[in-house]
């Protein structure tokens, strides 16, 4: 588990300054990256380092992330907000 540090940080950086990504990234942040395993919060750390045009294409469908896990994080997080 990352350090309060390490989390306010990681936090800090879900904030995208793009409306639809903040609606996304930080309640998911919020919400439920402490619960998820090791392996999908280093998932999430390299989904933060992705540029914003890359990720409103995954999120809103139009393109899918090579990596596998970020694919699946990306599936995880559409699948929070769609009925």
């Amino acid at each position: 588990m990352p350090s309060e540090l390490e989390l306010n940080r990681l936090r800090w950086r879900s904030r995208r300054g793009m409306l639809e990504l903040d609606l996304l990234l930080l309640p998911f942040f919020d919400e439920v990256f402490r619960d998820l395993p090791e392996n999908q919060q280093q998932a999430f750390e390299r989904l933060l380092e992705q540029d914003d045009p890359d990720l409103l294409q995954w999120f809103s469908q139009k393109d899918q992330p090579d990596d596998d896990e970020l694919a699946e994080l990306v599936r995880i997080i559409l699948d929070r907000v769609q009925p």
